[in-house]
């Protein structure tokens, strides 16, 4: 065989094991397991970072004031430094909706060691400890919930006996680049943490998604949450592997009553997103880069090519595999695509949005390289040292 043949047969392989063999990723059935209703509802206390968040929180703090919970629940929002009035929004917010109780604390710039968010979230966490709650809800200031999210939330931890229940945020979906770009980083997610994986008992693979989890609060002292993790920038993933090493159980799906309402416009802006903490992600390892980006190539680059290759050289079998591995890839896409209820003629164009993500890394590790490092919200997190213990 010639040698585009062999690359096209090596995709198709790869894509007959990610469609087998990576915890059937790309479905997405995994929803709230089912619950009932506890004969005692848990105190929670939920806890909301915030920085420069003004115009966020008239659209997503209502949700949590507005929570229809049974049991005893107030709101922390802690405003992280802002400079456009967070604080000052959240409270008019409360005084205005009514609802569950909120406390707005500032805690101060972030000491050496620590990002920003999870600066915010401890001491957050440290003022509902003083109320001693069951759960505590860790959700982002640009997450909007159903009236019933936190119940539902409570009654999956409840009935399952989890430590930590956590929802990928359903991610808005207005713009092109937004319909384009979103659904695949979803995809990309689940492909690289499969959602079966992390739910099974005695599960190795940990994730959660950080715009809503809920956490036992038992476990995030005995998980050391957030000391253990303070200098984090992929803060979710690394809170649900603390969970893990303490032995506490995980449970992670798509959201159906939790929603981002943050805007991603334009490109520039998907690509902030993307690109501030991608090269966090391969643990800054150049080796970790080179193979994400040949494994990129192989796995959604070379499906389309070697096709047009083969049937541009009469290369029967280049084209045939190539042909079999894209459309394996867009039939795994699919069902991601039906979730965000978008069309389904986008499938084909995984390759495209691939490239997009695969330049978004490689400018993530330059970015680092360029002392940029994981930048959001004018903080710079630029090459992680270690951080003292106490």
């Amino acid at each position: 065989m010639s040698a585009v043949a062999w690359i096209a047969v090596g995709s198709l392989a790869a894509w007959v094991w990610l469609l087998l063999g990576q915890g059937f990723f790309w479905r997405t059935g995994q929803r709230l397991p089912r619950r009932k209703a506890p004969d005692r509802w848990p105190s929670v206390a939920i806890v909301v970072p915030a920085r420069d968040e003004a115009d966020m929180l008239p659209v997503s703090l209502p949700s949590l004031l507005a929570q229809d919970y049974p049991g005893r629940a107030e709101i922390f929002l802690v405003d992280d430094c802002s400079k456009d009035g967070t604080g000052d929004v959240a409270r008019a917010l409360s005084v205005r909706y009514g609802g569950l109780p909120v406390t707005v604390v500032s805690p101060g710039e972030p000491e050496p060691g620590w990002t920003g968010k999870l600066w915010a979230v401890r001491h957050g966490i440290a003022l509902a400890r003083a109320r001693e709650p069951d759960y505590l809800l860790l959700t982002d200031a640009d997450i909007a919930h159903e009236p019933d999210s936190l119940r539902e939330l409570v009654a999956a931890a409840v009935s399952g006996g989890y430590d930590l229940v956590s929802q990928m945020a359903r991610l808005r979906m207005s713009s092109v680049w937004e319909r384009l770009v979103v659904p695949a980083f979803v995809y990309f997610f689940s492909q690289l943490y499969p959602f079966r994986w992390v739910n099974r008992a005695g599960a190795r693979t940990a994730a959660a998604a950080g715009g809503c989890v809920l956490l036992r609060t038992g476990t995030a002292e005995r998980a050391r949450v957030p000391e253990s993790i303070r200098q984090a920038v992929i803060d979710d993933v690394s809170l649900a592997r603390a969970v893990q090493r303490s032995g506490g159980r995980i449970w992670l799906g798509l959201a159906e009553r939790v929603d981002s309402v943050r805007p991603y416009p334009r490109l520039a802006d998907l690509w902030r997103m993307v690109s501030r903490s991608a090269y966090a992600q391969l643990r800054h390892s150049p080796p970790l880069l080179l193979g994400t980006v040949l494994g990129l190539a192989l796995v959604y680059l070379a499906p389309p090519v070697v096709l047009v290759a083969g049937l541009l050289t009469g290369d029967p079998v280049a084209a045939s595999a190539g042909g079999a591995a894209w459309a394996v890839m867009a039939g795994t896409y699919l069902p991601m695509l039906g979730y965000y209820r978008q069309s389904l003629w986008q499938a084909p164009l995984l390759p495209f949005t691939a490239v997009l993500y695969l330049l978004m890394t490689v400018d993530s590790a330059v970015q680092h390289y360029r002392g940029r490092g994981a930048a959001w919200k004018g903080r710079t997190y630029a090459r992680p040292e270690a951080a003292p213990d106490r």
